[in-house]
């Protein structure tokens, strides 16, 4: 299995629950409206300007393929990637958890949910989670 940091931080969009290490993130934001990028995927929201730099807002339940939720958000997290910042909209900020607690297993079917962007799924408390890959999820949408 691959070698994570520490700790991870869980969040829920639409009926996902999923993690990212607690490392790429920058800081989480209550939502902001972006401004629309004419001609860029569905999936990118638009740009937001957070202390002076524009950050790609990415629309999280397209990015899970979650496309049935209306994906409006409580919460963005802020995410470092290829030496930028990028933020993902998500429903809630669940945990933040140590990989010590985590049974961490390999992927397996998921259904509905693209395998290539899942590095595994992680078993904390009962309730299972996907560790996401954040350059199989990003690089289609952004360049680094």
């Amino acid at each position: 299995m691959a070698d994570f940091s520490a700790r991870l931080l869980l969040f829920r969009v639409a009926d996902v629950v999923a993690a990212v290490e607690a490392t790429a993130v920058r800081e989480i934001l209550s939502i902001q409206t972006a401004t629309r990028i004419p001609g860029a995927p569905p999936a990118v929201q638009g740009l937001i300007n957070v202390r002076g730099d524009l950050v790609t807002v990415l629309r999280g339940a397209q990015l899970l393929g979650r496309e049935g939720s209306d994906g409006a958000g409580t919460a963005l997290v802020l995410l470092r990637w290829g030496g930028t910042s990028v933020g993902v909209v998500v429903d809630a900020v669940v945990d933040l958890v140590a990989v010590a607690d985590v049974q961490v297993t390999a992927r397996e079917d998921l259904p509905g949910i693209d395998p290539a962007i899942v590095r595994a799924v992680g078993i904390q408390g009962g309730r299972s989670f996907l560790m996401l890959d954040l350059d199989a999820l990003f690089r289609p949408l952004l360049v680094a």
